[in-house]
């Protein structure tokens, strides 16, 4: 891997700031790409509600919505912040977006297809992939078959399979990524986890992405902007480090001190518990004893002290 000097922003602020502007959309055809591993050609950028104006120094998710040349809605999500209702969060967003881009009583031969991109730095789920997809199958629950489009609906609808009618999802986990590799795929990982692009990068996309994001193409204002906000997202994460540490010493602590309290509280219980059987035996047997030296058989004694035959033979 090639050394080089120069620094480059990061999707997020790119997807925020610059690859809407369709001269820089190259860039963002290229990475769509790569990860459907189909060739993308956007034909605009659409307006949802995750677009709307946000305050740049949160390390949030960042959503880009566009409609490709074929009429598929592709949505792009970074999420920073650990949530673990995240993979309901995925449903929601694109399952809103086919009911939003259907009119009102029109047929629903024209429910739009939805990619929906999900970059995201934190571990979700149990998994040891970086990349995992979603689609919808239906199988036989006898003959273990997948159920086909009919040759009719192929041609209509211009699809091979009936997942390919459902919302396809895509998950990228970046946070740990740091493998350089002639694979496409690879170089846009190490990207979105390093924001770095080495001088030997051909991935589709990243050849454009090298001139148009490169930090040294920033304005003074757009700079101070974009430095800032590194550092608000930098400080983010060590507060969400530091609450966990603190959370999880917490725990601890308290665990600790909950379980000494309880350990004594039991402790004491059974000494209490020990010493009244230890009074009633002993209380026992100077019965026994007294019993016993009236002439008394073993066998009452046993029975009125709940002593065995063996112990009273031995007093």
């Amino acid at each position: 891997m090639a050394k080089r000097k120069r620094t480059f922003i990061s999707f997020d602020w790119a997807l925020k700031h610059l690859l809407r502007e369709k001269a820089n959309h190259d860039v963002l055809e290229g990475f769509i790409s790569t990860v459907l591993k189909t060739d993308i050609k956007i034909q605009r950028l659409l307006e949802s509600e995750g677009n709307m104006s946000r305050e740049d120094a949160k390390f949030n998710r960042v959503d880009l919505l566009a409609e490709d040349s074929n009429g598929d809605l592709l949505l792009i999500e970074v999420q920073g912040e650990a949530e673990f209702a995240y993979f309901q969060r995925m449903l929601f967003g694109a399952s809103k977006l086919v009911t939003e881009y259907i009119e009102s009583g029109e047929n629903y031969e024209h429910v739009k297809r939805v990619y929906s991109i999900n970059i995201v730095y934190f571990d979700l789920g149990q998994g040891e992939d970086c990349v995992y997809e979603g689609k919808t199958e239906f199988r036989g629950l006898t003959k273990h078959d997948v159920l086909q489009l009919s040759p009719f609906q192929k041609q209509k609808f211009k699809a091979e399979a009936v997942s390919d009618l459902y919302p396809r999802y895509i998950i990228l986990k970046v946070n740990d990524f740091n493998r350089w590799s002639r694979d496409s795929l690879d170089q846009w990982l190490y990207f979105l986890a390093t924001t770095d692009i080495p001088d030997d990068a051909d991935a589709p996309g990243l050849r454009e992405a090298r001139e148009k994001l490169d930090r040294m193409h920033m304005g003074r204002d757009e700079g101070i902007l974009y430095d800032r906000y590194l550092m608000d997202r930098a400080i983010l994460r060590n507060q969400m480090t530091t609450a966990r540490g603190e959370g999880f010493l917490e725990g601890v602590d308290k665990g600790f001190t909950e379980g000494m309290e309880k350990g004594m509280e039991k402790g004491m219980e059974k000494g209490m518990e020990k010493g009244r059987a230890e009074g009633e035996h002993n209380k026992a047997l100077e019965s026994a004893r007294n019993m016993k030296a009236d002439s008394m058989p073993a066998e009452l004694i046993a029975k009125y002290t709940g002593l065995t035959i063996e112990e009273i033979a031995s007093l």
